[in-house]
């Protein structure tokens, strides 16, 4: 088999990726470290669970929405509950299951943290664009993403990162 290397082109673009992605996520991780005092990821759990009815959601939805391993939403979905801000309730439709609940202290943390991480986010990124490179950006991620997942057709991936368990977790 014979290795299809990247063009100078697509090198550079590739590159240019790597490195706003890495500045982008460690400027959003330290803003909100230092003003709400929790990592990106834990802003990331209580944002989705308050755009959900009744601010509830399953655990592995929420892995999926996310992205991530369930096992790394089980790690911090135990912290949250430890300071109050999101609590575990059984599943009644699936007794294996469980869902995660933002509690109204996770909403008030949320909604302080807010308007620091959307200004953040408005600074490092969308100022940086045209209207027109704001929609070539959402049209480029939204196709990648589909490819990632399957979308479109394709079947989709046992190994995305919502599907994977360690083999200790229990369902979720």
């Amino acid at each position: 088999m014979t290795t299809r290397w990247l063009t100078p082109e697509e090198q550079r673009a590739w590159r240019a990726y790597i490195a706003a992605s890495y500045l982008l996520e460690d400027a959003l991780d330290r803003q909100l470290q230092q003003e709400a005092g929790m990592p990106h990821l834990y802003y990331t759990i209580l944002s989705a669970l308050s755009e959900t009815p009744q601010r509830t959601l399953r655990m592995t939805d929420l892995a999926q929405a996310l992205k991530i391993t369930r096992s790394r939403l089980t790690y911090a979905v135990t912290r949250l509950e430890k300071d109050g801000l999101v609590r575990r309730e059984d599943c009644q439709m699936d007794k294996r299951g469980s869902l995660a609940v933002l509690t109204d202290e996770g909403m008030a943390v949320l909604e302080r943290a807010a308007p620091g991480h959307v200004e953040m986010v408005r600074t490092a990124l969308f100022e940086h664009l045209t209207e027109e490179q704001v929609g070539q950006l959402e049209e480029i991620f939204t196709g990648v993403a589909a490819a990632l997942q399957g979308d479109g057709g394709k079947a989709a991936s046992d190994d995305l990162p919502w599907r994977r368990r360690s083999s200790s977790q229990q369902c979720s």
